[in-house]
């Protein structure tokens, strides 16, 4: 049977989207935990049922829900003006100094490595920023730009950060691998389910509620001894 060319393209944005979300991008996103080894260090989590809750309030009233929001707004925005605006505003509601570092790090390290697919929407917004650029934009503008599917996209940079957040608690010692590959498997319905709710999102669905996982991040910065940069 031949493949049409309808195919062809959604198997091309398939391929796309596991190059630029794969642990092997060349981002660093490896480096960081967004607060997640402090507070294993606090003892806020010490196994997998304890992890499966903080990823999941993240995933539903925190930072990876406002990121995936940032995503879809970037992704619908690309090629308009009104991306350099919601750059400006990811930035702005970075709530510490690592978690503004983490996302400038991963966003720039993004649309460099991103070079070999070439779109001037990136450095139009690079441009308008003085360089800067929040991770979530910088992925969902270049998805957008490229026509990767939005709620395709969606799945796959929560799943990323998912998956990164899973493997910052193996290397903490908080459950081991078998373990990280089945909370994974356990996230699949509610990964799918925000993707589709976040397609038709605006800036008023903004907003969090994770208070623990923002101080741990903010009391990050202070901590001695670490693996992680956030």
């Amino acid at each position: 049977m031949a493949i049409t060319t309808t195919e062809r393209r959604h198997t091309t944005a398939l391929i796309r989207l596991m190059t630029w979300l794969s642990p092997a991008f060349p981002i660093g996103a490896f480096a960081y935990s967004g607060g997640l080894e402090r507070a294993i260090a606090d003892g806020r989590i010490g196994d997998r049922a304890g992890l499966q809750v903080w990823l999941d309030g993240l995933m539903t009233h925190g930072a990876m829900k406002t990121d995936a929001i940032f995503f879809s707004l970037s992704y619908r925005a690309c090629g308009e003006s009104v991306l350099a605006g919601i750059n400006d505003l990811a930035l702005a509601l970075a709530g510490s100094a690592e978690r503004l570092g983490e996302t400038v790090s991963l966003g720039t390290a993004f649309v460099d490595a991103a070079r070999d697919w070439p779109h001037p929407v990136l450095s139009e917004v690079r441009a308008r920023a003085d360089g800067r650029v929040a991770y979530p934009v910088a992925a969902g503008a270049i998805a957008g730009a490229h026509e990767t599917g939005l709620e395709a996209g969606l799945a796959a940079y929560l799943h990323a950060n998912l998956s990164q957040l899973v493997s910052v608690a193996i290397r903490c010692g908080v459950i081991g691998q078998r373990e990280g590959v089945g909370l994974i498997a356990s996230f699949e319905s509610h990964v799918a389910s925000l993707a589709g709710e976040l397609v038709d999102c605006s800036e008023d669905d903004l907003g969090s509620a994770t208070f623990i996982a923002e101080i741990s991040s903010l009391k990050h910065e202070i901590q001695t001894t670490r693996l992680f940069r956030s």
